[in-house]
């Protein structure tokens, strides 16, 4: 994707191309006492960022994402570093947005704050779909809503046997974003849809057979990989890749994984309104009393009707749209989604626990 293209698309909003340069406003300067919430590995010729917030599960912060910019875009601009990395600290790789401090700062009225860590995080999500060296993340543990964000836009995704990757965030009044709108309808089929709705989990095995992931390895060869990584002198992503591949497994998904059930799916979850697709999960229920059916049901009814609504029309939406039109548009809605204006759905669930929300 050029990035001349991010000049067309932003309209009411900032460009992204001055978002990327949002890192260095003064407003934004990353205080040293926080510089440990991303920790930075040097390597003789690549660099890897370390999300640093293990009892989060590493959820990212407006601090956590102007800290990602300013170390990127310093790497990007680096003749000395190849590749970059992306790993998370402790058992997840990172849990999605800090929705904590979101509300926090909603019940403070501290709306600009709101609008800055989203402005953040979307543009460190452009930035890495739009990196010019080859980009590594090593999804192991958690990798939901934001994390997914921070991490599918680049060059090579490795998933283990520990993933866990879902967009829950019409279990939690809002709506898949942080770029999902354009990842997700990229997916097979309906796929897509299928997980935005129901905020199901994937394990790694699915990520690889459905596109997610470009790389699979047990949890025991993550050492090595980074090892590997590590005595790497090239800026080649092929060279990477090769890396990569020296350690990874060949795995399937699982027989009762939805990936073996696409054409259902697709039959559900291609119809054009949330009201359709319950119908029809209704009508295979009862004919099958397939567990699938009512699993899936119940997911859909415990979301938020509103956010199942908005949340189609954005998959749909992206699938005809760039990463750079997707987090335009993203950035509108979730705007809307937290200012109380049409909902208050988003509000209403924050009493949940963050376990919940990963349940």
């Amino acid at each position: 994707m050029k990035r001349s293209l991010i000049r067309r698309c932003f309209q009411t909003c900032r460009s992204l191309s001055e978002y990327r340069n949002f890192a260095s406003h003064p407003n934004c300067a990353v205080l040293d006492d926080l510089d440990s919430q991303v920790l930075v590995e040097g390597r003789a010729y690549s660099r890897t960022a370390i999300l640093n917030r293990p009892s989060a599960l590493n959820a990212l912060n407006t601090n956590m994402g102007a800290r990602l910019l300013k170390l990127y875009r310093s790497w990007e601009e680096d003749p000395d570093i190849g590749f970059v990395a992306l790993k998370g600290s402790g058992r997840a790789f990172c849990a999605g947005g800090d929705i904590v401090s979101i509300f926090v700062l909603m019940n403070e009225g501290r709306v600009e704050d709101c609008k800055e860590f989203f402005r953040t995080l979307y543009t460190f999500i452009y930035l890495l779909g739009t990196y010019l060296k080859p980009h590594v993340s090593l999804l192991n543990g958690i990798t939901m809503g934001g994390g997914a964000g921070v991490s599918i836009p680049g060059t090579f995704k490795v998933a283990t046997n520990k993933t866990v990757f879902a967009t829950p965030e019409t279990l939690i009044g809002f709506h898949p974003d942080a770029g999902a709108s354009f990842y997700l309808s990229h997916l097979p089929g309906h796929l897509g849809e299928y997980l935005a709705l129901t905020g199901e989990k994937l394990d790694g095995a699915e990520m690889i057979a459905c596109g997610l992931a470009t790389h699979y390895s047990h949890i025991t060869k993550l050492q090595l990989i980074e090892e590997q990584l590590a005595q790497l002198v090239t800026d080649d992503p092929s060279s990477v890749e090769s890396s990569l591949e020296k350690y990874g497994d060949l795995v399937h998904a699982d027989k009762m994984s939805v990936l073996h059930r696409i054409e259902t799916v697709d039959k559900c979850f291609g119809l054009d309104t949330i009201e359709e697709i319950i119908d029809v999960l209704e009508i295979e229920a009862s004919r099958t009393n397939d567990p699938w059916c009512t699993s899936t049901l119940r997911r859909l009814k415990e979301a938020s009707p509103l956010s199942l609504k908005v949340s189609l029309r954005s998959i749909r939406e992206g699938r005809f749209q760039t990463l750079d039109q997707c987090l335009v548009r993203e950035y509108r809605m979730s705007l809307q989604g937290i200012s109380k204006k049409i909902t208050n759905d988003f509000c209403e669930v924050q009493n949940l626990s963050t376990l919940h929300y990963l349940n």
